[in-house]
């Protein structure tokens, strides 16, 4: 009797190489399908890089302004801590002039310095009031010309001669190394609001207010860009009209922007990052060592790390000018204090209500704590 092939013990039958070719065959596509995808994902990442890193604007002329004027600028102290000065620019000839029947000037009504603490694990947001009656250096304009060293409301220094005046008035008055620079305009401001999917708000009354173009009912409602905008704008309709009113109530809706984009998931999630990015980037003007998202990425991962406790935002301790109810001017000594407290990198605490000192002697040790909000507070609670 003849014995018939058994291909069970593992030896090929016909069909094996086949099938194994066509194994193999599909292997190969699988790889190269995935080659292409991580292909087409480097390029559609680069691209969304240069697109995003393309926004930054740089603003070169005032870091040669500021190196004419190095010998006169305070140093550093703790080395890893950062100091950068916001400002926001009311530029209404940049498509900004349905806000005002002002054409083409360049102003700024919103300055904030931000102290990143050397171990970021805290930043304090200090508002600086635009009334506050300050020593403004003598600064070159745009024009060639040069103002004279003048004692001013603050914002003049902006307006007049630009994020240099400005940045040299800060560090005059604070005795802070300013180590950066970013300018925000409006409609990177809305932008920005629109792209973390709007900011809640609790209102006791309701506001309509033609100046900021502003109509909102009491209670509780999410602000989009538009509205938001006008939200922090308005002075005369909210509170007790006063400037120092609208920098509480910039902070406390900033304070809630940071909580939310924390805690919706907006830093890991590429779908709502990206328009966030790109709003953030298209609104800035920076100096060159912020001008790209390589540079700008360590101080964001530093606030990304931070908890919501230990984002503070405060005013500088001010009261009405003794010579004008109208214009503000520093109380000390806790300004001084303030201010050297952020040079030594030290911490700052905020309050709804300014602590006293712990000692008798309030104008040597000044207070315990500011006036101020944290991005852990709530607007509606």
């Amino acid at each position: 009797m003849t014995d018939t092939a058994d291909t069970s013990d593992g030896l090929p039958g016909d069909g094996e190489p086949r099938r194994r070719s066509r194994k193999s065959r599909l292997l190969r596509w699988a790889a190269l399908g995935a080659s292409v995808a991580v292909a087409a994902a480097a390029v559609l990442g680069w691209s969304v890089y240069q697109k995003l890193d393309g926004n930054i604007r740089t603003d070169p002329d005032t870091t040669r302004e500021l190196e004419q004027y190095a010998a006169e600028r305070p140093e550093a102290v703790v080395h890893g801590a950062l100091d950068i000065l916001v400002i926001g620019s009311d530029n209404r000839g940049d498509g900004n002039g349905e806000y005002g029947r002002d054409s083409g000037s360049q102003r700024s009504d919103t300055t904030m310095l931000l102290h990143l603490a050397a171990d970021r694990r805290s930043a304090t947001a200090v508002s600086i009031p635009r009334d506050l009656m300050v020593d403004i250096p003598a600064c070159d304009k745009p024009d060639g010309t040069r103002t004279a060293a003048q004692f001013a409301q603050f914002n003049w220094a902006f307006e007049f001669a630009g994020a240099a005046c400005t940045i040299r008035t800060v560090e005059q008055l604070t005795g802070i190394r300013v180590d950066h620079h970013m300018i925000v305009d409006f409609n990177g401001f809305k932008r920005m609001v629109d792209a973390v999917g709007g900011v809640e708000v609790c209102l006791a009354e309701p506001v309509n207010d033609l100046r900021a173009q502003l109509r909102l009912p009491a209670g509780r409602q999410l602000l989009g860009g538009e509205e938001a905008l006008g939200y922090v704008r308005a002075r005369y309709s909210l509170g007790d009209g006063t400037d120092t009113e609208r920098m509480a109530r910039q902070q406390q809706f900033l304070a809630a922007m940071v909580k939310k984009v924390q805690s919706s998931g907006v830093l890991f999630n590429p779908a709502r990052l990206y328009p966030l990015l790109d709003a953030a980037t298209a609104s800035l003007t920076t100096d060159p060592g912020l001008a790209s998202l390589k540079d700008l990425y360590d101080p964001a991962r530093g606030m990304r790390e931070i908890p919501a406790s230990g984002m503070r935002f405060l005013t500088v301790p001010r009261q009405p000018y003794r010579f004008d109810a109208n214009r503000d001017e520093l109380v000390q000594p806790d300004a001084s204090v303030l201010f050297q407290a952020l040079i030594d990198d030290e911490r700052v605490a905020v309050s709804e209500e300014a602590g006293t000192a712990a000692q008798e002697d309030t104008r040597a040790e000044g207070p315990s704590s500011y006036l101020g909000t944290t991005a852990e507070d709530s607007m509606c609670e």
